[in-house]
């Protein structure tokens, strides 16, 4: 852990309950293992998913936020908080966004992080499923400009593992940062591996358009990869 990161003194782990019971069963079913090193032990972050190459990266995610006893928040369209959707999309832990504010995006999520004294703010650092030249950096900037760490998660299908990575306070540095993010990454596979994105500063936004994964045949194609059991290279022996 870095020694810029402070650990919450009010820090509890809940890992009980139904949610536990659902993180367990999901990850059970889908031949996954769940690695409690490194579970965020802060009162806030930024918490960022990668490999992201699946619908079935959200599950997992949410998976091993349940086993590591934290509630995940997400960015929202300001309009899915209007009547109704705002008690509704509020406890699922969704943070409402305006990106036609004038202050910005970043400095609404960075204004939203100095009203809580606990949030634990998942981003897709890709900001698609899809193969990019790299990442966004909103993130980081949120990140940086809330003075919080950012904590990476993986979903390693290689491997068949998810779990959380040492917590990293951004320097300002983004390079700099950013390559220690490249050497954890490092080896990690998605569930597509032709998909998954560089981990670098995103230059000129360019996107890779994905097969066609809409039909009943490559959606079952798609269930099936997920759930086989990973055969590693000392199997056959």
């Amino acid at each position: 852990m870095s020694e810029d990161v402070k650990v919450a003194d009010s820090f509890r782990r809940k890992r009980k309950g139904i949610q536990y019971a659902m993180g367990w069963t999901l990850l059970e079913a889908m031949g996954f293992e769940f690695s409690s090193e490194n579970v965020p032990e802060v009162d806030k972050c930024v918490l960022i998913a990668f490999p992201h190459t699946s619908n079935w990266d959200l599950p997992l995610m949410l998976g091993a936020s349940y086993l590591g006893g934290i509630s995940i928040s997400w960015l929202g369209k300001h309009t899915l908080f209007r009547g109704f959707g705002k008690p509704f999309f509020s406890w699922l832990g969704g943070v409402p966004v305006d990106r036609t504010a004038p202050k910005g995006m970043v400095q609404q999520v960075v204004d939203v992080f100095d009203e809580h004294d606990s949030l634990f703010l998942a981003i897709p650092p890709e900001g698609t499923r899809t193969k990019t030249d790299g990442w966004k950096t909103g993130f980081y900037y949120i990140a940086h400009g809330a003075g919080v760490p950012i904590v990476p998660s993986y979903l390693d299908f290689k491997e068949r593992k998810v779990g959380f990575g040492p917590p990293l306070m951004p320097t300002g540095d983004i390079e700099a940062d950013f390559a220690i993010l490249r050497e954890f990454y490092d080896g990690m596979e998605g569930l597509y591996p032709e998909w998954t994105s560089e981990v670098k500063v995103r230059g000129k936004r360019r996107y890779v358009k994905p097969p066609s994964k809409n039909t009943l045949g490559s959606r079952l194609v798609d269930i099936y990869k997920s759930m086989r059991p990973h055969k590693r290279p000392d199997d056959s022996k």
